[in-house]
């Protein structure tokens, strides 16, 4: 049975933006099963007015394209405003793989963002900026590929994914500060062996803090 027109919209401009169905999901606070079940099984039968919307400024396009009556105004969903943030997409990359060199980071346009779902994860818009990934070393975790949503640091290291700058490539790693004097920068493809160097020689850009990937 050929799919739904909205239900095929939101796959294409989702497929268009390099963005997962349940990374979508997760955006909107649901079940992270939630659009993949109402683009695949036509359940729920159309999508809630506030999901609706927050989807169509967030792709930037009319919520008649999701499925909204005729009767909704196109500038609702004309995709500014004060409720989003435009997060700058940087040229740069990170490397998980042998190390991608850095070329500056020059914005290369934006992903768009909820304020309140920025909000509800204590996310400081001024420290993000998103980046893509580039080779496998810390597959399943990161995918050749996949945009990560970084947030600067500064402080104590914190548990999780972090983008490094290592002499003058760039890298996506997890990071083991528990020797003194030490730093290891771990991946999560067993493939690679982890990368020991003294903490002075690594600067600390930013914490992973969401991704989205290709279907």
């Amino acid at each position: 049975m050929e799919m739904a027109e909205p239900r095929q919209r939101l796959l294409d401009l989702a497929q268009q933006r390099g963005i997962s169905l349940s990374a979508l999901s997760r955006l909107l606070a649901r079940n992270p099963s939630y659009l993949q079940q109402f683009v695949r099984k036509g359940s729920p039968r159309k999508l809630e007015e506030l999901d609706r919307a927050t989807l169509a400024r967030f792709f930037g396009v009319s919520e008649n394209e999701l499925g909204a009556p005729e009767e909704i105004s196109l500038t609702r969903s004309g995709g500014t405003g004060p409720d989003w943030i435009d997060v700058p997409r940087l040229e740069l990359g990170v490397s998980a793989g042998p190390g991608t060199i850095d070329s500056g980071e020059r914005a290369m346009g934006t992903l768009r963002f909820s304020r309140r779902w920025l909000r509800q994860r204590g996310l400081d818009p001024a420290m993000l900026s998103t980046v893509e990934v580039i080779g496998d070393s810390m597959e399943p975790t990161l995918r050749d590929g996949d945009e990560i949503l970084v947030e600067r640091v500064s402080g104590p290291l914190r548990d999780g994914v972090h983008v490094v700058r290592l002499d003058t490539a760039l890298l996506v790693k997890r990071l083991d500060a528990s020797r003194p004097g030490r730093l290891v920068l771990i991946s999560d493809n067993r493939a690679y062996p982890p990368i020991e160097t003294d903490p002075a020689q690594a600067h600390v850009i930013g914490r992973a803090v969401w991704k989205s990937g290709r279907i």
